[in-house]
């Protein structure tokens, strides 16, 4: 049994930066990733043509910010050679293929209790720490959710997380279900290397460009209002590409901005995926009614043949697989329970960081916010035994 501080669960850009921020205020702590490396999403789980959707300085992770001849939008290599920067410079040490199996908050010693399994050695490992801090994100595990038939379609089908470029795909006919940023990237990417891509509207979405969401974000950090932000991006796309529900995606009733900022949804990044559909090199349906071997129906009735598919639904948490309790900061789907700003902190010494459905930005205010509340807990802990803190602030 090894007793710290602090145990983070994850090694993704979340639990680095906030291992970051402790080990700036000397507070011992230890890093369990399940996977042989850490950012694991990013370095085995992403498709080669990824890019950060946002400006490079809404993706800086605390106290570092990226090399000054980065590009505005940095591509996958460039954002994992600044997490290995991150890593270096901060020394973090991940202690990686440590899959936790439970954890839990013992009443009498007022600890963490976290067993874990060593996978490369096939041996257990005990915890115990005064906080925990859960950095397993939102993007845990892909989803792909319940098809009538999927379990007769002859073809292959994945989620989007296991997708790294269309040349294998070459001349087949591809579904790609899911109009978020990776469904449209992909079914971008998909076209460009020769496959006859769909691509499956299931919800009212906003697709905006790159540089109209840059706009957005520098609004409203000059305070502009967040109704007078929506009005004018919305106004600046309907002027770039007139009006997307003829294409077959029905536009929400609120803006874009305003539907970030309350459901954490957010709007999809257009890279070139709406003038392909423009031009009929990528076809778009509704949702699936059904599938039938390699037969797919759709809402509108229509019947179509595909080689594949490829789900990009989104993930979900893995929190409840193992957290014991944490009832007052998780609900039952292992996402947190507090509104924004104030979803970081829990009871009994229990954090949660990589949540908020902000992005990166979220992440760097999640894990300085932890740091500090932490730091706070240990120095009043400290004068409150009679020892001096040597702390920083």
């Amino acid at each position: 049994m090894e007793a710290v501080d602090v145990v983070i669960v994850g090694a993704g850009p979340a639990g680095l930066a906030t291992s970051a921020c402790l080990n700036r205020l000397s507070i011992p702590n230890i890093v369990l990733e399940r996977e042989d490396c850490y950012a694991s999403l990013w370095q085995k789980r992403a498709y080669d043509r990824l890019k950060l959707h946002l400006a490079k300085e809404y993706c800086e992770l605390p106290f570092m910010p990226f090399p000054s001849d980065a590009p505005t939008f940095v591509p996958r290599r460039g954002f994992i050679d600044y997490l290995h920067s991150y890593v270096s410079h901060f020394r973090i040490n991940p202690r990686c293929y440590t899959a936790v199996e439970s954890a839990y908050h013992d009443e009498e010693s007022g600890k963490w209790h976290i067993k874990a399994k060593k996978a490369d050695l096939n041996v257990h490992e005990e915890y115990v720490a005064k906080f925990l801090v859960v950095a397993t994100g939102e993007n845990s595990e892909g989803f792909i959710p319940e098809v009538s038939g999927l379990d007769s379609f002859g073809g292959e089908f994945i989620h989007s997380s296991k997708y790294e470029n269309g040349q294998k795909y070459k001349g087949k006919a591809v579904l790609v279900v899911g109009c978020g940023n990776s469904g449209m990237e992909i079914a971008y990417d998909l076209s460009n290397w020769g496959v006859k891509t769909s691509i499956v509207a299931r919800s009212p979405v906003h697709v905006l460009t790159t540089n109209i969401v840059y706009i957005g974000m520098r609004l409203l950090s000059f305070g502009v209002p967040c109704n007078i932000v929506d009005f004018i991006v919305v106004l600046l796309n309907k002027l770039k590409h007139g009006d997307i529900s003829n294409y077959g995606f029905p536009r929400p009733t609120r803006g874009p901005f305003y539907i970030k900022q309350r459901v954490g949804r957010t709007p999809t990044i257009d890279v070139g995926a709406v003038e392909k559909i423009r031009r009929k090199e990528v076809q778009v349906f509704p949702s699936i009614r059904g599938i039938q071997g390699s037969k797919i129906e759709f809402a509108n009735g229509e019947v179509k043949q595909f080689d594949a598919i490829i789900f990009a639904t989104g993930y979900k948490s893995t929190v409840r697989h193992w957290l014991k309790g944490g009832q007052d900061l998780f609900d039952g789907s292992g996402m947190p329970k507090l509104c924004f700003p104030n979803i970081w902190k829990g009871k009994n010494g229990l954090y949660c960081s990589g949540f908020a459905r902000r992005g990166l930005l979220g992440i760097s205010v999640d894990s300085q916010n932890i740091a500090k509340d932490i730091n706070l807990a240990l120095r009043s802990e400290r004068v409150s035994i009679g020892i001096p803190d040597a702390r920083v602030c």
